[in-house]
């Protein structure tokens, strides 16, 4: 069935579905409190984040994290953030439709090209990979930070150099984030990595707001450490209407993408759909949680971005609160 979520209905139907397909965070507590007792139910997600809820002694529901659902989505509006901010589209679009056809100083409306410019990914997995594919076909220098680094082969493949985080930083063109949000990750760009970064560079954050210390941001923006950014996240979500960046030329903003491949939603439908079969699979026998997972784990037809990566498992993160 389909239900608009928050509405009677959707509370109503709760306690008698089998899944939910839908967007973690709109699940509140007054639908862990309509649960019984749930199999794991998909949520599209990046990158690594995984959450426990609690709603009440019989609120017990399992939930899965779709890794890589959106992988392709979140790569391609992490190039299309870089063309914005590199080409001025907001400008120029603005500019435009307000019948100004050429209007602004030449330092105010200069564009840059992406060939031949180094790309800095911090955060080479899934997402990171897809990027670093698409910014060579814009014939783009690749080098990355990660803590895991490739094996040389991997390197070769991609076309990607590894260098140490603060290298990367004085070196590259262009800095994209793609890591999760950690203790060790959150503001890891602050006052001190936005000094290191070329005048002409420009950062583009498309994985946790909190990655970023949006006052150093502001600072550097507007005191011309560095040319631009661009960000589909922040670090309140949404963003207060106020918002300091908001009042920034050289700022493209944009909220989370939610791709689907060739208008049918394939991605997210089809993995979601794997993920449900594995569930009768396993269920009626002892230890079905886990029979679950190892059933998905197993599947033929599972999807590619469940592989394992760089060694480390990419299937999904299965968290079953207790009561």
């Amino acid at each position: 069935m389909v239900a608009d979520i928050g509405s009677p209905e959707f509370y109503e139907a709760a306690p008698h579905v089998e899944f939910y397909l839908g967007l973690a965070r709109q699940m509140g507590g007054e639908f862990f409190r309509s649960r019984v007792e749930a199999p794991p139910r998909p949520a599209p997600e990046r990158g690594l984040r995984s959450r426990r809820r609690r709603g009440g002694a019989q609120g017990r529901s399992a939930r899965l994290q779709q890794r890589g659902a959106n992988a392709i989505a979140v790569a391609e509006h992490t190039i299309m953030l870089m063309l914005a901010v590199e080409k001025r589209l907001v400008r120029f679009h603005n500019d435009v439709a307000a019948g100004k056809w050429r209007a602004g100083k030449p330092d105010e409306t200069r564009v840059y090209e992406l060939a031949g410019r180094t790309l800095g990914i911090v955060g080479l997995g899934n997402i990171g990979k897809k990027v670093a594919r698409r910014a060579a076909a814009f014939d783009m220098k690749i080098q990355y930070y990660d803590i895991v680094r490739l094996n040389e082969d991997q390197e070769d493949a991609l076309g990607a150099r590894f260098v140490l985080f603060e290298e990367l930083l004085r070196t590259s063109d262009v800095v994209s984030l793609h890591v999760p949000l950690t203790d060790g990750t959150r503001n890891m760009m602050g006052a001190r990595e936005f000094g290191l970064m070329k005048p002409g560079a420009i950062l583009v954050n498309t994985c946790r707001g909190p990655v970023v210390d949006e006052d150093a941001l502001h600072r550097a923006l507007t005191q011309k450490q560095i040319a631009g950014a661009g960000l589909d996240v922040f670090v309140e979500e949404p963003p207060k209407p106020n918002h300091p960046l908001f009042a920034l030329p050289n700022v493209t903003l944009s909220r989370t993408p939610r791709g689907r491949r060739g208008r049918t939603g394939r991605p997210v439908s089809a993995t979601a759909s794997t993920i449900s079969s594995a569930w009768p699979r396993a269920s009626g026998r002892a230890g079905s949680f886990r029979s679950w997972r190892s059933s998905l784990r197993s599947s033929t037809d599972r999807p590619a971005d469940f592989a394992s990566t760089r060694g480390r498992a990419w299937a999904p993160a299965c968290v079953r609160t207790r009561t």
